[in-house]
């Protein structure tokens, strides 16, 4: 463990008492950090720009018949999910409000069902009780292997719900599944910049999305003229 964090932030172990060198290997370890990051995330847009589209065409036409968007992860994927439903709710300017559920959010569903059935159904049951066909299920991951996420997807394929997943390393069981109609997996080992990239993923999810129910509005409302 110490070797890991060594890695990551070496200015903490250094034994060098000058504190012109202690700042200069700061921004050193920042730069090299934000062009990381930078990097992964033109990976991503190049790779999989025309999908994340697509799957914003698909998001739009569900909140367009009606849909609800429920959200959930563990750890800091939780605190993701939970900025999701923020974003889309409550977007602020001129972008429209959309109806959206954190599944972590209520700390009293979660314990009880973790401790009267098991963690691994603190998702599942919630889209068991709440969502119906058409909602959207989207789930954060950065290893893609959570059990209680795999269970959740599994219950939105049965209930017929359109499933978005976002997930590290190599996608793990995530990828494995085959039912998420739109997987983005972000190519890295590192749990901090997969959770950066991944916050710029459902940012786009959400901006095209908006941009697509602003588009079909405009086109009802010439239609109708």
């Amino acid at each position: 463990m110490t070797g890991d964090m060594e890695a990551l932030y070496p200015f903490l172990y250094s034994e060098s008492t000058d504190l012109d060198a202690v700042m200069a290997s700061v921004r050193q370890s920042t730069v090299e950090k934000v062009d990381e990051i930078v990097m992964l995330r033109r990976t991503v847009l190049t790779r999989d720009g025309d999908r994340i589209a697509a799957c914003a065409e698909a998001m739009a036409e569900a909140f367009a018949a009606g849909a609800r968007l429920f959200a959930f992860g563990n750890g800091g994927s939780s605190t993701d999910a939970q900025d999701v439903v923020t974003l889309f709710m409550n977007p602020g300017g001129d972008a429209r409000p959309l109806p959206a559920f954190a599944l972590t959010a209520d700390i009293a569903v979660v314990t009880a069902l973790a401790n009267d059935i098991g963690f691994e159904v603190v998702f599942a049951r919630q889209l068991a009780a709440s969502a119906f066909a058409g909602d959207i299920a989207l789930g954060l991951s950065t290893s893609g292997n959570s059990r209680n996420l795999i269970a959740a997807f599994e219950e939105a394929q049965r209930r017929g719900m359109l499933t978005v997943g976002l997930a590290g390393y190599d996608g793990g069981q995530m990828a494995e599944l085959g039912t998420i109609d739109h997987l983005f997996v972000v190519p890295s080992a590192s749990v901090h910049r997969i959770q950066e990239a991944q916050t710029t993923v459902y940012h786009a999810l959400w901006e095209l999305t908006q941009r697509v129910l602003t588009r079909t509005e405009a086109g009802d409302s010439d239609d109708g003229a």
